[in-house]
């Protein structure tokens, strides 16, 4: 690769970088804002998980089809598209009537959380794939430049959880919805204006059918995916807020907007705990002089470690209570986000190795189809885990889930 041809990679994939930042800080500050907006309205558990269904089936079938998009028409018309279908997706949401009743607000914010769904995992796949394209691959390049990428995202949606806690407080939900429509369409403009050649423009005759990988470590790492992620938002979608709230509110207004706060500042410092760490993987891991075979094998290591600690926390909720659940839950739940980062990371760097240049957007799109296919399944299964078994129940199904995706960890293959 020649030095001009580094700089122009290099451009390009600060000015994708970016615009991923810009994305999923109003993105986490939207998810904060709707579960603390209708909570606060009266939402039941149940309620506030089918808010967050459709943003989780629409991200499945966005990235199945976005990989084929992108491999069509080019990486920078998908970003492009994920960042203004987001400023479209925050204005409807102004829309919203106070005055309808619980069935329409749900069907309403549903179909609005969908088109949200759609905007992130355009955004997403995108700068994923960039990284294959533009990372060099000598001396752990590559993970090196995903690691970056993805925690430091990670990093900036955790402080738009705190960012929508605070504006919800501050200026109330139109106006906060208003103000980040606003920010992030300006954003969108300055990148559309500033972004460097680098990125590849497509080509004609891609044939959708090619989005299904034949490659079987792609299927199991996209399985391991699934219930990674379903094992982290079976929590951390309706249970731990809601908790948190009861603990932290004493009931009334001036209660729960220092609720909000706590609450906004524990997701926010757990999520971006979890980039810092992902940023610090290839470390962790010693990427830089180890072979992919032992990180293919670290794999299966760190999910099994990573599926004792819910599972202690299940026995701390059966035999805890008040304070000291408290403390258990906000200490363990920081430990499970750095654990749960290196897990994550690694698997991030793992599908853009496994896959060729050819197809990484599929492929990529095809492992964040089964990504969005895990939230789904865990937001699903936290307000109802939660409703019927508290705790104790919730954490349980994230034990469950991180050990069978330990058990297709354990499955994959070095090439």
């Amino acid at each position: 690769m020649t030095a001009s041809r580094m700089r122009e990679g290099l451009s390009a994939y600060i000015a994708v970088t970016a615009a991923y930042w810009a994305f999923m800080l109003s993105d986490g500050a939207l998810r904060m804002l709707v579960l603390l907006h209708f909570h606060g309205l009266g939402f039941s558990p149940v309620q506030l998980a089918y808010l967050f269904l459709l943003y989780e089936v629409a991200g499945m079938v966005t990235n199945l089809c976005a990989g084929w998009i992108a491999a069509r028409f080019g990486l920078a018309s998908t970003l492009y598209a994920g960042l203004g279908l987001q400023v479209v997706a925050l204005l409807a949401l102004t829309g919203l009537d106070p005055d309808w009743g619980v069935t329409a607000s749900v069907i309403y914010v549903m179909a609005v959380q969908g088109a949200s769904g759609v905007a992130k995992d355009l955004a997403k796949m995108s700068s994923k794939s960039a990284v294959k394209l533009l990372a060099p691959s000598a001396q752990g390049g590559l993970f090196a430049w995903v690691a970056v990428l993805t925690g430091s995202k990670n990093a900036v949606k955790g402080v738009g959880f705190l960012l929508g806690a605070g504006l919800l407080a501050l200026l109330g939900f139109t106006g906060s919805i208003v103000a980040m429509a606003l920010v992030l369409a300006v954003i969108l403009v300055a990148i559309a204006i500033a972004m460097p050649k680098g990125l590849p423009q497509g080509r004609k005759g891609t044939k959708f059918s090619e989005v299904f990988s034949k490659s079987a470590n792609v299927n199991r790492l996209s399985a391991a995916r699934v219930f990674l992620f379903g094992a982290r938002d079976v929590w951390f979608v309706v249970g731990i807020p809601i908790y948190f709230t009861a603990v932290f509110s004493d009931g009334t207004e001036a209660g729960d907007r220092a609720a909000f706060f706590l609450i906004g500042g524990f997701m926010a410092g757990w999520v971006i705990l979890y980039g810092l760490v992902q940023g610090l993987a290839p470390k962790i891991l010693r990427a830089k002089t180890r072979a992919q075979e032992a990180l293919v094998a670290d794999a299966k290591l760190w999910a099994w470690g990573l599926c004792v600690i819910p599972a202690g926390l299940t026995i701390a909720a059966l035999g805890l209570g008040g304070q000291g659940l408290t403390v258990a839950l906000v200490i363990g739940l920081l430990v499970f986000g750095a654990v749960f980062a290196v897990n994550s990371s690694l698997h991030s760097y793992l599908i853009l190795a496994f896959t060729k240049s050819e197809r990484v957007t599929m492929d990529v799109g095809f492992y964040y189809m089964a990504n969005a296919g895990g939230r789904l399944l865990g937001t699903l299964a936290s307000g109802l885990s939660y409703q019927l078994g508290g705790l104790a129940l919730m954490l349980g199904v994230a034990t469950v889930m991180v050990g069978l995706s330990a058990v297709m960890a354990g499955r994959l293959s070095a090439q």
